[in-house]
């Protein structure tokens, strides 16, 4: 997989497709041997939820379903994606050693410091906590909210330690983060005995980036009664792709699919597996997703339509009897973004999104709720 560029990561995960105008600046420092620099950004982030409260990012669990009672038209105004970095880079004989140390102030749901990257990279190998190898930014559509689009690879940062040669890449990643565990209750416990496994290939062909992913995880829990570990097999595929139409009109797709993917399909409904009330077996679940997006530049800026849907199969689940799963539980995220993004001068961006999204559960009933929000990001 390709790394972002310096460039590229000053953007959100949301707007890493979209092309603004301008170069970024970065404060430079050189000692010794090594180059540092320092990049970031301040956003603000204006919402307006007609519906439900959405929350800081659109969290389509706060959906409420159709006809249930609840107050609408909320308000928000923050600040928490604003980022700061540092890259540094250090030739020696043997190769360039960079580094990546990057946070935000979206821990805790808003308002607290967290960690997004804290890795190296050396002669292929690269090591610490950065975007999982499963999936990618190919297929995804900018959006000014910072939940991205349901349905694609969840390109989400996690700890990993890869292998990258040419555009394969191979990695060893954290099975609690981003795949999650199962739901246990005690005296039972979930475990993790064996990290995942993800491989990428990502490629180009005149207009066309494409990229292939496959994960392999194993889902396990320690059943008191029989002492012994209970496990089952996960895995999931991803492909995308990017094509440059004409210079001025980007499309951009996705398809997921697992059982047992977990967390990995963005906006997954649904964990990882549940437990046969019978049996005390693992049962995995399927999941599946896709997205399509088109961007056309216009003016300053560029806009861009997207949609994304990611869907849980629950129904075993739910015949087995399975705890927390019933007819109420949400087996479909939907989502559809319209927005225009420009930037007047370089290191300035404006933005204005409207989005709907579509809670559906397993028994037939939905809800849905529709965000307007303007950005504004000054970048440095």
């Amino acid at each position: 997989m390709t790394y972002p560029s310096k460039k590229s990561r000053v953007f959100p995960l949301s707007l890493l497709a979209l092309l603004v105008a301008g170069p970024t600046a970065a404060f430079e420092v050189q000692v010794g041997d090594t180059k540092a620099n320092v990049y970031g950004y301040a956003k603000l982030d204006l919402i307006y939820d007609l519906d439900a409260d959405l929350g800081n990012t659109v969290n389509r669990g706060n959906i409420r379903l159709d006809g249930e009672p609840g107050p609408d038209g909320h308000t928000t105004l923050h600040a928490f994606q604003s980022r700061l970095g540092v890259s540094t880079a250090t030739p020696t004989r043997m190769g360039e050693v960079k580094t990546t140390l990057e946070g935000d102030f979206f821990g805790n749901g808003g308002g607290n410091f967290r960690l997004r990257h804290a890795y190296g990279e050396w002669n292929g190998i690269t090591a610490g906590q950065t975007w999982s190898n499963f999936g990618g930014l190919l297929g995804m559509s900018p959006t000014i909210d910072f939940t991205p689009q349901p349905g694609q690879g969840n390109a989400g940062r996690q700890a990993q330690l890869r292998y990258t040669l040419g555009g394969f890449s191979v990695a060893l990643e954290d099975p609690g983060n981003l795949g999650k565990n199962l739901a246990v209750a005690a005296p039972d416990s979930a475990k993790n005995t064996l990290p995942d496994l993800t491989l990428r290939y990502q490629g180009t062909s005149g207009a066309l980036s494409y990229g292939a992913s496959a994960l392999l995880r194993e889902i396990e829990y320690y059943r008191q009664a029989s002492d012994s570990d209970e496990n089952a097999l996960g895995w999931g595929l991803n492909l995308e792709a990017a094509y440059q139409l004409t210079d001025g009109v980007t499309l951009r797709g996705s398809l997921t699919h697992g059982d047992g993917i977990g967390g990995y399909l963005e906006g997954s409904p649904a964990g990882p597996g549940y437990l046969d009330p019978a049996s005390g077996a693992v049962e995995t679940i399927e999941a599946s997703g896709g997205t399509a997006g088109i961007t056309v530049k216009a003016g300053p800026g560029a806009a861009t339509l997207g949609y994304g849907i990611a869907r849980a199969s629950l129904d075993d689940a739910v015949n087995a009897g399975a705890a927390g799963f019933g007819g109420g539980s949400t087996d479909t995220f939907e989502a559809i973004h319209l927005n225009y993004i420009w930037s007047p001068v370089g290191p300035v961006s404006y933005g204005v999104e409207v989005s709907h999204h579509r809670r559906g559960l397993h028994d037939g009933r939905d809800g849905d709720a529709t965000r307007l929000q303007g950005m504004v990001m000054y970048r440095f």
